[in-house]
């Protein structure tokens, strides 16, 4: 396996941990530490190398002080670099990236925004031609069935001229193939969408020319109107179109009931078709009458291109309604349930309101950055901080000398006599204050108390020898 250089995250990282280690010669290494821990946590990639380096730095800091403890004084400086210095910008280098990411994502979102809302405008332009078709289907194959059922009753009646029973007969065929054609040219653009409205008329206008095309159907109306959302209206209307439409393909000589029930709540359409009769309904007498009359309504069987009940369906669902159509004991049933108070829908799935799945890992990041740059120093720092203080308070008590030894020295003594008095370890807390310049001269500093609520906890011995004899011992007291 060969050696791969490192990259520049490593680099910078390296960096950092190396300045924070020099922080304790030369306090202005921390601006090199913050400055390469910044650039680091911009960078992209895992922060776990980062934090590796983090806890070997620590646990490195943290055997020096064990081996060493005459750097115990450097700590406090030492931890406040890891902290301040190294990792507060790491964090802050960390946010910016993500909150630059964040910016990306926000500005990418947008821009396919704009580029859905342009393909949804065009959608919306072509299903509102759609619909448009599809209405127009709608309404002139009800009346074409209407004009053909009413040529067929023409063409059975034996009063009329044996020419004008011709015409007729060809006004039938004629409207039946206009039927079948308009089915399949709007076949093509059928797609269930949003509900579309009639192109003009009430219910009772529909009924009425029904009626007057030889279609034997009655209205009934319980309730006032009163006011009538559009989407239920205009439900409704498609509701008894459909069903008379229906009525005029497969038993135009059975009698119709539409009823019309309006309450505080809804609106109740039922249409009911009876079955067949032997006996028909136009002018004329006789089976055969009958048997034309249904063959002149069922040549407009296609004016639904088979999709009527499944479009009206779905058209009552789009109102918030519920429709149920089938065959019963006296005949064929169509009823719908239209709420008053339930408002258009667009046929169009509604935009998906869960956030894009890059902007809600941005998102998620940045959080879980802002929790973790606030706790982890914070964290570090009493926990690193509680150790120090912990360690310092244990090597405090091997390097105090007692008033009473301090005392008793005398200047001159020599240094191995003194080696069974004086503690086995020196503090690491040394009051500054400058050093005899004499050559060969050597210092020892001796706490004065291991108490570290006592105003002496920072106070300390001085005790300097030189050629192997004490030449001076002083108090020093820290300011």
């Amino acid at each position: 396996m060969g050696w791969w250089p490192p990259g520049p995250t490593a680099v910078l990282i390296g960096v950092a941990a190396a300045s924070a280690g020099l922080s304790t010669v030369g306090l202005w290494w921390a601006v090199a530490t913050a400055v390469a821990a910044f650039l680091a946590g911009m960078r992209p990639g895992p922060a776990r190398p980062a934090v590796l380096v983090l806890v070997g730095v620590l646990a490195v800091g943290m055997v020096v002080v064990v081996v060493v403890p005459a750097w115990l004084a450097q700590g406090d400086r030492f931890l406040a670099v890891v902290v301040g210095a190294a990792m507060v910008p790491w964090f802050a280098g960390r946010f910016w990236r993500q909150y630059r990411e964040l910016v990306r994502a926000g500005w990418e979102r947008a821009e396919s925004l704009e580029r859905e809302q342009g393909l949804l405008a065009e959608r919306v332009r072509l299903r509102e031609r759609t619909l448009i078709a599809q209405d127009m289907h709608d309404v002139l194959g009800h009346e074409l069935s209407l004009i053909a059922l009413a040529a067929g009753a023409l063409h059975l009646d034996s009063d009329l001229a044996p020419e004008h029973r011709a015409a007729a007969q060809d006004i039938r065929a004629r409207a039946g193939t206009a039927v079948e054609r308009l089915g399949e040219v709007i076949g093509v653009l059928r797609e269930d969408g949003r509900p579309g409205g009639p192109a003009g008329g009430t219910v009772s206008d529909l009924v009425r020319r029904a009626s007057a095309a030889g279609l034997p159907v009655t209205l009934h109306v319980e309730g006032e109107a009163g006011r009538v959302p559009p989407v239920a209206e205009r439900a409704a209307y498609r509701v008894v179109q459909e069903a008379l439409t229906n009525a005029a393909k497969h038993a135009p000589d059975a009698s119709v009931t539409v009823r019309l029930r309006y309450t505080d709540t809804e609106i109740q359409v039922v249409v009911d078709s009876g079955p067949p009769t032997a006996t028909g309904r136009a002018r004329g007498s006789g089976p055969a009458t009958a048997t034309g009359l249904a063959t002149a309504a069922r040549s407009v069987a296609a004016a639904g291109g088979g999709w009527g009940l499944v479009g009206l369906d779905e058209r009552v669902r789009l109102a918030g309604g519920v429709l149920v159509h089938g065959p019963t004991g006296r005949g064929f049933t169509v009823s719908a349930r239209l709420p008053r108070d339930r408002a258009a829908h667009t046929g169009f799935p509604a935009e998906d309101p869960v956030v894009p799945r890059e902007r809600r890992r941005v998102h998620r990041n940045v959080r879980r950055t802002v929790a973790v740059a606030i706790m982890l120093p914070v964290a570090t720092a009493v926990v690193v901080g509680g150790l120090l203080r912990t360690w310092e308070i244990l090597a405090v008590r091997h390097s105090v000398l007692a008033p009473d030894l301090y005392a008793g020295l005398r200047i001159g003594q020599p240094r191995p006599d003194l080696a069974r008095l004086l503690p086995e370890q020196q503090t690491a807390r040394r009051p500054p204050a400058a050093e005899p310049a004499a050559p060969g001269t050597t210092c020892e500093y001796y706490a004065m108390t291991a108490d570290p609520f006592d105003d002496r906890y920072a106070d300390a011995y001085r005790l300097c020898f030189r050629a192997g004899r004490l030449e001076s011992a002083d108090a020093l007291v820290a300011r």
